[in-house]
């Protein structure tokens, strides 16, 4: 059995004598996996420890959460979202950063349509590929008018706001474009990019997709059918972004140096930090 024992957050300012506020993990496989959702809703509500204490698979969670050590989080999300999932959770020490990386009426459309599009609706909007084409257009627009936002994400971390955590709403495409954006900016193979890119799919990573009303047709296969090109990571979205990339730019270098503004000097910077 493993016991640890870890200072968190708030401990290093806390007046001494002043009541703290300790995470006890207990050990069992069962638990363990518990203790994600309960140490997520205490954070949600503003509870954070000053002290992580945990045993067996316990204490593998307190050495996590301990050992995160985050910088900075980037929440791409819009107002739309944030209104429909609600703004990011303050933690300890975490400077959170709202950089939307598209537009709020998109995002109010975008949530009505997916949860409450009847189907003659959702056919028409989606059907026939307009889905696919739909992401497509989404990821060449991010690419090209969304330049100042990924320059200030990539010259934060450059500027040692690492670790750091990217999110949007499903988690794949306005998070992970830009975490292409960076593999891009540290020299990764395309290839490798997209290999990443897909790991999205993963069942355990998808987007859950909620939808009002209770009739069996809410969630019936056409109506999964239909939306799931908007929860896809597909290669071909990411393909398009990279070929918008080369239209406009030229090329991979030029759009890193002309449209984000990345010197040869920054771009080292950005090695040393994240590579190994």
């Amino acid at each position: 059995m493993s016991t640890s024992t870890s200072m968190a957050g708030p401990a290093a300012g806390r007046v001494p004598g002043e009541p703290r506020t300790a995470f006890v993990l207990a050990g069992g496989a069962a638990l363990g996996a518990m203790q994600a959702g309960m140490v997520h809703a205490l954070y949600e509500r503003g509870i954070a420890p000053d002290l992580l204490i945990g045993t067996s698979a316990g204490a593998l969670n307190a050495a996590f959460l301990a050992s995160l050590g985050l910088h900075k989080i980037f929440d791409f999300r819009n107002a739309a979202d944030q209104k429909l999932e609600g703004p990011d959770v303050e933690l300890p020490g975490v400077r959170n950063v709202n950089l939307p990386l598209s537009d709020p009426a998109d995002g109010s459309e975008f949530w009505k349509m997916v949860r409450d599009g009847e189907i003659d609706q959702l056919r028409g909007l989606l059907g026939d590929g307009k889905a696919a084409n739909r992401m497509i257009n989404s990821y060449r627009t991010i690419i090209k008018e969304r330049t100042a936002e990924h320059s200030q994400v990539l010259h934060a971390l450059a500027d040692d706001s690492v670790p750091a955590l990217m999110h949007c709403a499903a988690g794949k495409d306005r998070a992970g474009l830009s975490i292409a954006v960076t593999l891009l900016a540290l020299g990764v193979e395309r290839e490798a990019i997209v290999a990443d890119y897909l790991e999205s799919n993963a069942t355990h990573r998808r987007y859950k997709v909620h939808r009002n009303g209770s009739s069996a047709g809410v969630y019936s296969p056409e109506v999964m059918e239909l939306l799931s090109p908007l929860f896809d990571a597909r290669a071909e979205y990411l393909t398009a972004a990279f070929e918008t990339i080369e239209a406009t730019w030229g090329g991979v270098e030029a759009y890193l140096e002309q449209g984000l503004g990345l010197t040869p000097e920054l771009r080292e910077r950005l090695r040393a930090r994240l590579l190994d």
